[in-house]
């Protein structure tokens, strides 16, 4: 498959879930798939995806929502169970779809969401392929420097151009030099928005039961989850520690594991031809 360069033109809408609003794109027909983006400063859904939206649409119908929080979504996130709210509002958006069920793609922040929706309500997800998901392993260790970068963001002396930079070119790529300046300066303005500076989607946990909550090798449904899953984790990956793949699939029942060499923890992004050839693979069947 080939690596494409551009996003097709997609239909926008904003849907209304429980008095919030979620910002949805789609494009292509078939089965249905959410493609849920990261939790870094400035992500949004068709931004992250923005080199698999095309090859996959050619063989699904492909939603790409901004995460509560997030781009052209309402802002504010409980931060007393985030995972639990990211799942909520998603669910919210199969429902307002009208669609029974889908598969999930989720990457970092994103992963995570999709993976409490799935132990949650399993009967909503089909398959579902995370790539370097949080919440694997987040009280078992000190954090990662990528996720402590990432989390001192709004903190100190506050979002800056240099920071946000400083994230992505030493944290979040393998590859420094394939992200253009384009890409910072258009996340760094995202990142500004005064609704997500007076409150960051994605922030330290206030307490030791939210933490708790933020960690999914403590929840026991995960033995028993049954969703074919794929889990893709960059073996350079700095900020969700490559390890939390090869725990996935030693506890998920039906889960497939391929870690991927000299890429970080964007997947997606930095090895955007095996990532579509892979992802659409599996969630066709063809394992």
């Amino acid at each position: 498959m080939t690596t494409p360069t551009e996003v097709p033109a997609m239909r926008e809408r904003l849907l209304d879930v429980d008095g919030k609003q979620i910002f949805v794109a789609e494009t292509g027909q078939g089965a249905p798939v959410l493609l849920l983006h990261g939790g870094g400063p400035g992500a949004s859904g068709v931004s992250n995806y923005s080199r698999n939206i095309a090859e996959l649409a050619k063989e699904f119908r492909v939603i790409v929502p901004d995460l509560p929080g997030y781009g052209r979504s309402s802002k504010g996130i409980d931060a007393d169970d985030p995972f639990g709210a990211l799942a909520t509002g998603i669910r919210g958006v199969l429902d307002q779809l009208g669609l029974d069920k889908a598969h999930f793609v989720g990457n970092s922040y994103g992963g995570a969401c999709a993976l409490r929706l799935a132990l949650d309500t399993p009967e909503r997800v089909d398959r579902m392929v995370l790539m370097g998901p949080g919440g694997i392993g987040t009280t078992r260790a000190l954090p990662t420097p990528g996720l402590n970068s990432l989390l001192n963001y709004y903190t100190g002396d506050g979002p800056s151009r240099q920071k946000l930079e400083r994230f992505i070119r030493d944290h979040l790529v393998f590859n420094a030099a394939q992200v253009p300046d384009s890409i910072i300066d258009a996340r760094y303005q995202d990142s500004i928005d005064p609704e997500v500076v007076a409150a960051p989607p994605l922030r330290r946990p206030k307490s030791l039961r939210a933490l708790w909550k933020m960690d999914f090798t403590r929840d026991k449904r995960l033995n028993r989850l049954g969703v074919p899953t794929l889990v893709l984790w960059g073996a350079a990956d700095q900020v969700n520690r490559p390890s939390g793949g090869r725990m996935l699939a030693g506890r998920m029942p039906n889960c497939d594991l391929y870690e991927v060499a000299n890429t970080g923890h964007w997947v997606q992004w930095e090895r955007a031809g095996l990532f579509n050839q892979l992802c659409a693979g599996f969630l066709a069947g063809r394992r």
